[in-house]
């Protein structure tokens, strides 16, 4: 650009193919220090997408969330023009710009924020299921009126609660995601995961991580099956999470409980925790280690599936809490910590409970969701710590009760034991959970498989 160019607008062609599924632009040009100012705007071939002026250096649109500034919806084959607005550039000055654009034709997504918000690897707390306004969530107006609850109230409640990542799981509908894309630089210490839940009507799951479109009408033409459903989510890189399946069906809560004909083998997680539901006739826990027992490897999770912001303990974000040990505090890293299994439920949600266990044998080491390779008459043993405790006690849980101890009492808010015990060679699974004076559940533990 030179002095020419002064409050003029260019407009710079570039090509989109057909089966882009996300545009990007990165932007920075030289002359500041004599005052050039250029400007940005985009149209698409059919309309303008947005002008954010001199305020980003860097956005991105896709069909379902863009940066604010810009619009989502469908991104049309075709010449798009990348707008350049001059309101100064000094008659003898000259300002160079470059223009990146990035055209992604893969339905994975990586996350709203740029880099982990936390590096290195930790136990991170979080919520899978939450609901706002852009499905059933409500909560009181400024006079006290039932309203539809704004997305950020439950982000702020979250962040109020200690959570390090929250997903947000509205009904079926992708709506609430351009919400987090605004939201995310704002909670830059709380990791905004995309998610749906989608309820059918022989079943609910969650779908986390994935943004782009899917088709959820199970039994339709479009999802005729839920193997339809899983092709979708696994082209997308999500993560799929069957929800609440102790819950009864029937017209209090149409499709709650979980009757579609699933291959348990292709579902990573499920939710055996649903608000304070841990234990009881209604809980998730015998439909997973059914699972389990059968051969399969799949995480338990835990959401408070919160519909009011403003509810607070045992009801509110938050309850039960899970907690992940990923390599580092991104969207990625959470995901992939569940589905490796490197999870415990908190199941009230507390700040500071922990459940570590690892099991060892014949100088190898597994922890929770790891396989343990072993040879018939291997002696494995378990190292158990548990902090935040004190007044509980430890249970062992297995498909084989030959592998479990008497419970073992928390006698300090700090405890590390050990427990033993040989192998026969055969397919098994152990686990750890740890419950307080009265037999609640505390914190529950994903299990080792022994193999």
């Amino acid at each position: 650009m030179t002095g020419a160019d002064h409050q003029t607008y260019r407009e710079v062609p570039f090509r989109v193919p057909a089966g882009t599924t996300a545009v990007t632009v990165q932007f920075s040009y030289t002359g500041k220090d004599e005052r050039s100012v250029i400007d940005l705007g985009l149209r698409d071939p059919q309309r303008l997408r947005g002008w954010s002026g001199g305020n980003k250096s860097r956005f991105t649109l896709t069909e379902t969330w863009a940066t604010p500034s810009y619009l989502p919806g469908p991104l049309p084959a075709g010449e798009w023009k990348l707008i350049l607005g001059v309101p100064n550039l000094r008659k003898d000055a000259r300002a160079e710009y470059t223009a990146t654009i990035t055209l992604d034709d893969s339905p994975v997504f990586h996350g709203f924020a740029e880099a982990p918000l936390k590096a290195g690897p930790g136990w991170y707390r979080g919520d899978l299921h939450v609901h706002t306004q852009h499905s059933d969530g409500g909560c009181p107006s400024q006079t006290g009126r039932r309203v539809p609850c704004p997305t950020f109230r439950t982000l702020d409640a979250a962040v109020a609660r200690g959570l390090d990542f929250v997903a947000v799981t509205d009904h079926n509908t992708p709506s609430h995601f351009q919400d987090l894309a605004e939201l995310q630089g704002a909670y830059d210490a709380l990791v905004v995961i995309p998610g749906r839940e989608i309820t059918t009507f022989q079943g609910h799951a969650n779908v986390l991580g994935m943004t782009a479109p899917l088709d959820f009408q199970l039994g339709g033409p479009r999802a005729p099956d839920v193997a339809a459903i899983l092709n979708q989510v696994d082209k997308a890189g999500g993560l799929f999470s069957i929800n609440h399946p102790g819950l009864p069906s029937g017209e209090a809560c149409m499709g709650c409980g979980w009757t579609a004909k699933t291959d348990d083998a292709r579902v990573p997680a499920i939710e055996v925790v649903n608000g304070v539901g841990a234990t009881g006739p209604l809980s998730g826990i015998p439909f997973w280690e059914k699972r389990l027992s059968a051969g399969h490897r799949v995480t338990a999770v835990g959401g408070s599936d919160n519909h009011d912001a403003s509810l607070a303990g045992l009801r509110g974000v938050g309850t039960p809490a899970t907690v992940v040990r990923a390599d580092n505090l991104s969207q990625d890293a959470i995901l992939a910590a569940i589905r490796a299994g490197h999870v415990f439920v908190d199941t009230q949600g507390t700040r500071d409970r922990l459940l570590d266990v690892t099991a060892r044998a014949g100088g190898v080491t597994a922890g929770m969701g790891d396989v343990l390779a072993l040879e018939k008459g291997a002696l494995v043993r378990l190292h158990i710590k548990v902090k935040g405790a004190a007044g509980g006690q430890i249970v062992v849980r297995s498909d084989e009760p030959k592998f479990v101890p008497p419970p073992i009492p928390i006698d300090s808010a700090d405890l590390t034991t050990d427990v033993a015990f040989g192998v026969d060679g055969k397919r098994h699974w152990v686990r750890v959970d740890v419950l307080g004076p009265d037999g609640a559940l505390w914190l529950l533990g994903n299990p080792i498989y022994l193999r």
